[in-house]
């Protein structure tokens, strides 16, 4: 791998992991948001806010396995290239 396309898989990297941390605030602010529709109309009612928590939460997670797992390295590549 020369320079370039090592400098080009590291700026995409970045790019991941700054959209990432841009969904983790919007999923922060709009779960409080929703909580705090929850608080001020609650009478009694069971948290219904749980279920974007939960359901966004399992997007998000994936989210960050996607950004956060390493890179394939060029000897995984051959090691599974010498397998086949």
């Amino acid at each position: 791998m020369d320079e370039q396309e090592r400098r080009d898989a590291a700026v995409k990297r970045l790019k991941a992991k700054r959209e990432f941390w841009q969904h983790v605030v919007i999923y922060v602010l709009v779960n409080a948001l929703l909580v705090a529709v929850w608080a001020v109309t609650n009478n009694g009612s069971h948290f219904w806010p749980m279920w974007p928590l939960l359901g966004w939460g399992i997007g998000l997670a994936m989210h960050a396995w996607d950004t956060f797992q390493k890179p394939i390295s060029d000897e995984a590549v051959r090691r599974e290239m010498e397998k086949g």
